[in-house]
């Protein structure tokens, strides 16, 4: 590579998607914060020379959360050739707050100032001269979603020009103390490696003076200096009555709004805008919920129970119903195929995988659908909705964001929670993110709505709330407990103006998602069907019997009585739910090697008649209710043990959400015999002892310990606190 360009800047400023423009990549753009949590990189579509990474969103290189760490990690030892700090052109003041700190470091940067097409709708003007010569650097209006003026940012970035005249920005006391600092460190440097370092002295001695905690460790010689520094530092507090850090955050302030009053012309000021208007209505107190509940509903009824209902019907019946299945049958008997064989290709494959891949049209439109909630900025609006209720049960809205993005795939769900501080609420926010339906599980919801509850519109709603209802009452149980206590912490989020959705963006979004749902069909749903196949064809001696006398009948039969009291204690809905825990979807593709692809496929009594012995209305919802709660696949436990950095907090989390699934679908299986029959047996009376020890739970008051906990200012990194 000879060129390295890193686009930096706020959340929701456009660096994805100039990423996208620059790379061509499909890398998830969304219009709310937290998308990108780690780097990603892609070569110049003009020039393969030219590398571009995209850096997590960030407000400031004084790092409190994982990806803020992430950023200035990358910029500090990987050192890019040149930095496009990308800038909403509607906020320039808010961040040009970090744009003082990227300057600082002595990287060549290009300002891309961005959304200017927003800007020039408002009527304010910003004079990009002016603006340039004093920030010392170049600056280029930009709109990354229209893919106007990107390439020539790059044509910018290829010059490196060196900066000019952004190292004194403080006051002169300040600045005094830092050149002082600089000075103790310069005499100090023999003793460390700082002298190889591309970062200015003047960083480092600020960094110092801020006591930045994560800089200092890595100077060798700090507890050497630390005597003189401290002395100068507190002298400097003294004098202007203050804590360094916020000293320094106050005068970045100034400075940007000194830039900001002289190179802004505003006619928009004290007018509300059109998001503003729209907020007033979304957002507001009685109306955000219901509405929030209606747009759910609607996305559900959507994708499941309307048009990806008829869609998904379509592929069934005609795709996998009346032309691939009769065509390989007809295939395989003229090439006198042997039986086994038939009944692999037949049964197992296109049964397995066709029985899922027959669903990809209602998860298509639930992704486009999505898509466009996040690409208006509607999905914002609801983690700012959803923090007045979560903060009253331990987590705030950004514990929703990595909800949002969960309902894609549980991973980067998990790998989003990177953007909570909070150890502890991190952790929480860890183990309830995939109670919200991903992708992975909309076929089992599909399955459950179409073949047991046909006509409904209400179950695949009530799956999504039944989540986030899971995730309130974890959050009620969890924080009383001593891994879990403490404040949830605040919760400040910029909410970006509403736009007409980018369709382009929408689609690259669906298309990406369904791509990687086939891939996943054609690996290990393929080979989860094939091992399912075989092992439901063959008896312990090898020979082929029916599936009622196979192998794994015998093994279904040993985990089923741990499931008959949920509703669903027969062999092939606890094969199916085991199954399920390698990939959700291979809950509907063993069901369609049980069964007969064509049975289970489509949306009528055939289904009810093939698996009516196992399930009554009332099992289904429960079979559905474990399966959406229970322990996520491998690839997300896989996740989750990397964020925890815990074996420990991983098995804790494993167990926790399979003992709340089972739990509450035990107690929900119970309570419905009840009602409907009016029968009191031993398992109701063991539910009804459930239910109490879950409302227990729920309203204890923390024990002494646990409120010592919530005093603590300090809390221990991921992995290293007890449960």
């Amino acid at each position: 590579m000879n060129l390295k360009i890193a686009l930096a800047g706020n959340p929701n400023s456009g660096k994805t998607t100039m990423f996208n423009a620059l790379t061509g990549s499909s890398q998830h753009v969304g219009n709310w914060p937290g998308v990108t949590v780690e780097k990603k990189s892609g070569l110049f579509k003009d020039d393969k020379n030219i590398e571009i990474i995209d850096l997590p969103g960030i407000y400031s290189l004084s790092p409190y959360t994982l990806e803020e760490v992430v950023t200035r990690d990358y910029l500090l030892r990987e050192s890019p050739d040149v930095i496009i700090n990308i800038i909403d052109s509607t906020n320039i003041e808010r961040n040009l707050y970090l744009t003082s700190q990227i300057i600082e470091m002595g990287i060549p940067v290009v300002i891309a100032l961005n959304m200017t097409d927003v800007l020039k709708k408002s009527g304010d003007t910003i004079d990009i001269s002016k603006l340039s010569k004093m920030l010392g650097c170049p600056v280029i209006e930009t709109s990354a979603i229209k893919g106007q003026g990107c390439k020539e940012a790059v044509e910018l970035a290829k010059n490196k020009a060196p900066l000019k005249n952004l190292n004194h920005i403080f006051s002169k006391p300040v600045e005094d103390t830092i050149s002082k600092i600089s000075e103790i460190i310069k005499s100090n440097t023999y003793e460390s490696s700082y002298t190889q370092s591309d970062i200015p002295l003047r960083w480092y001695a600020l960094k110092i003076f801020e006591k930045d905690d994560k800089i200092i460790k890595t100077l060798p010689f700090y507890e050497k200096i630390r005597p003189e520094t401290d002395k100068l530092v507190g002298l400097l507090e003294k004098e202007m009555d203050d804590d360094a850090e916020s000293i320094i955050t106050s005068q970045r302030y100034n400075f940007t709004g000194n830039i900001a009053q002289k190179c802004v012309k505003r006619i928009s000021a004290g007018k509300l805008s059109l998001s503003d208007k729209i907020d007033r209505i979304v957002t507001n107190r009685i109306l955000a919920l219901p509405i929030f509940a209606l747009v759910m509903f609607m996305v559900y009824f959507i994708s499941v129970s309307t048009l990806g209902a008829w869609a998904t019907d379509w592929v069934n019946d005609v795709v996998f119903g009346e032309i691939i299945p009769p065509a390989t049958e007809s295939f395989l008997k003229s090439v006198n195929s042997a039986p086994w064989l038939s009944s692999l290709i037949l049964d197992g494959i296109i049964g397995g995988v066709g029985a899922v891949l027959g669903f990809l049209p209602q998860m298509l439109i639930l992704f486009f659908v999505l898509g466009l909630l996040e690409e208006c900025g509607y999905m914002a609006r609801i983690a700012f909705i959803m923090d007045r209720i979560f903060r009253k049960f331990g987590l705030s809205g950004k514990s929703f964001i990595p909800m949002l993005v969960g309902t894609g795939c549980s991973v980067p769900g998990i790998m989003a929670s990177r953007t909570i501080e909070n150890e502890n609420e991190r952790r929480m926010t860890i183990i309830t993110t995939s109670f919200i339906p991903c992708s992975a599980k909309l076929p089992i919801i599909a399955l459950i709505a179409g073949a047991l509850f046909p006509g409904s519109v209400l179950i695949g709603p009530s799956a999504y709330f039944a989540g986030i209802a899971a995730i309130i009452v974890s959050g009620l149980i969890l924080k009383k407990t001593r891994g879990f206590s403490g404040d949830p912490s605040p919760f400040v989020m910029e909410l970006p103006p509403y736009h007409i959705p980018s369709l382009s963006n929408v689609f690259l979004h669906m298309l990406d998602k369904g791509k990687s749902f086939v891939k996943k069909a054609g690996t290990i749903i393929f080979l989860a069907s094939g091992t399912i196949w075989f092992l439901s064809s063959f008896d312990l001696s090898f020979n082929m019997v029916d599936t009622s006398d196979s192998i794994l009948a015998f093994l279904g039969g040993l985990v089923a009585p741990v499931f008959a009291p949920l509703g669903f204690g027969d062999w092939q809905s606890a094969v199916a739910t085991i199954t399920g825990l390698i990939a959700k979807e291979n809950v509907v593709g063993t069901f369609g090697v049980l069964f007969g692809f064509e049975e289970v496929a489509e949306n009528g009594s055939e289904i009810w008649t093939t698996m009516g012995s196992s399930f009554t209305q009332i099992s289904a919802y429960s079979f559905l209710l474990f399966n959406l709660l229970c322990a996520p696949c491998f690839a997300a436990i896989g996740a989750i043990r990397r964020e925890m950095a815990s074996a420990k907090w991983t098995w804790f989390a494993i167990i926790y959400q399979t003992g709340f699934a089972y739990t509450v679908s035990f107690i929900f299986y119970q309570f419905a015999l009840f009602f409907t029959r009016s029968q009191v047996t031993l398992m109701s009376i063991f539910s009804l002892m459930a239910f109490a020890a879950l409302l227990y739970m729920i309203f204890r008051k923390p024990s002494s310990l646990d409120t010592r906990n919530r005093t603590r200012s300090s809390i221990a990194p991921l992995g290293t606190s007890e449960i």
